[in-house]
């Protein structure tokens, strides 16, 4: 009989205790981490899926589109010495083989007008595009004495214009080539004999990957050199999806392009020298001089890489809800623990009971936000999913704290705190060059918050002293 009034007393302990509710508290943060990384699991699962949608989609429409050239190639003969062994004895011969020279045009001027459309496929958006594009190049003279090659060496019947296209697929009318009154016809090729950057599956180039480049081939009957042409117009009805790059394969290359897109972005090697956007459409032009591109003016076979130097546009969908889901949902942790916070000095200050599942469910609520939120975005855009996730939320937790803030003024404070938290959140995830110092500053904000409402609690009793 004893030992009943020490278990009620270590009972009672438990119960008034701050450092155990402090240490259970601290255990249930830790607990519900665990579906806040389910929940960025999700957010990158479901990125992945809109990614290969837009492979699929792609796919079927036509890829990235890359542009090389035009550039002229031509075949010519030349001999290799070979290493043959006959038993022990070590003979070589010379060997006739086909090389190719490529000549760079002296001036390049492209003008393309892109005409965007947005597709879905299910709950995603693909950006795809129709363009027209006008090519005009000139060549200066063509001098293979420079390669260390004779005239009696060339294949002059033999040479050809070609221009790399990324996917043929997007061609969906006869290119018309032309010098002057003079038509050329063009064939379609799987190996033009260029190299260039391919395409990852991210959204940025791999430059450290390269394949042979198709395109198209015009190819010529000159009898000598007597015969080359030195100027031609292109014109190109091209189809892609999603960017339109080009590599500069002149002297002087001179890019325009303009479309009815409200957010392009100008990236590659080589930024517009001017551009100019509006609402609903965009122009932009590049001027790159030989001095700005490490690429020769002519080579040999395929070893001059052209990978690296392509510039262009990117047909961005506004809404990134992914990226701005996942920043959202690092901010987990943070929301919880200022939530319990909140709910924390109201228990002690104002003497209310919060049992440990109550605290339970509400932790499980804010980490259900963030599913809530990834699934309204895919179908209203972040800010709305974010705006209506919020109120959801924060009406939830409101109603809910009813069951132990039997005052009103208690219910409303608790609102307002959690309103100004998930504020607090959408400023920082919209303002991302600032991101880090107002997060810091408001971080800061919130703990001198709490310091000055903590600063009566009483964390030990204080035992009476008796002489």
């Amino acid at each position: 009989m004893d030992n009943f009034p020490l278990l009620d007393r270590f009972n009672n302990w438990l119960k008034e205790s701050v450092m155990v509710k402090l240490f259970s508290i601290g255990v249930l943060m830790l607990i519900l981490m665990i579906p806040s990384f389910w929940v960025q699991d999700l957010i990158r699962e479901r990125q992945v899926r809109g990614e290969e949608v837009i492979a699929e989609v792609a796919e079927k429409w036509a890829a990235n589109q890359t542009l090389t050239g035009p550039v002229l190639k031509i075949p010519f003969r030349d001999f290799v010495t070979e290493k043959e062994w006959t038993g022990d004895v070590e003979r070589t011969r010379v060997v006739e083989t086909k090389r190719y020279a490529y000549f760079l045009a002296d001036n390049l001027t492209i003008d393309g007008t892109v005409s965007p459309e947005v597709l879905q496929r299910g709950i995603f958006d693909v950006s795809v595009y129709d363009s027209k594009i006008k090519i005009n190049a000139t060549f200066g003279d063509i001098d293979f004495a420079k390669l260390n090659v004779s005239a009696d060496q060339i294949f002059w019947s033999e040479a050809s214009l070609v221009l790399g296209i990324t996917d043929l697929q997007g061609i969906h009318e006869n290119p018309k080539v032309r010098s002057g009154s003079t038509s050329f016809t063009s064939e379609s090729s799987g190996d033009i004999g260029l190299t260039m950057g391919q395409h990852s599956s991210a959204s940025n180039y791999d430059i450290n990957r390269t394949v042979v480049t198709t395109g198209i081939v015009v190819p010529f009957d000159w009898k000598s050199k007597d015969d080359i042409v030195k100027e031609f117009s292109i014109e190109l009805d091209l189809k892609g999806s999603e960017r339109l790059y080009f590599v500069p394969a002149g002297k002087t290359t001179t890019v325009s392009l303009s479309g009815a897109w409200s957010s392009p972005s100008f990236d590659g090697k080589m930024l517009p020298t001017t551009r100019n956007t509006s609402g609903t459409d965009f122009n932009a032009t590049w001027k790159v001089l030989s001095f700005n591109r490490p690429i020769a003016d002519q080579w040999i076979d395929t070893n001059e890489a052209l990978r690296g130097t392509e510039f262009g546009v990117r047909l961005l969908i506004p809404a990134d809800q992914y990226q701005k889901s996942m920043r959202t949902a690092k901010y987990d942790a943070l929301i919880i623990l200022l939530a319990f916070t909140s709910l924390f000095l109201v228990e002690i200050t104002r003497k209310v009971r919060i049992h440990p599942f109550q605290y339970i469910l509400v932790g499980v609520a804010l980490s259900v936000y963030y599913t809530l939120l990834l699934s309204i975005s895919e179908y209203l855009g972040y800010n709305a999913a974010y705006a209506i996730a919020s109120v959801a939320t924060i009406v939830l937790l409101s109603l809910y704290s009813t069951t132990f803030f039997k005052q009103r003024s208690l219910v409303l404070l608790f609102s307002a705190v959690m309103s100004i938290f998930y504020v607090f959140i959408f400023v920082i995830i919209q303002a991302e060059d600032f991101s880090l110092l107002i997060g810091s500053v408001g971080l800061f904000m919130i703990i001198a918050v709490v310091m000055y409402f903590s600063r009566n609690i009483r964390w030990y009793k204080e035992e009476a002293i008796t002489e």
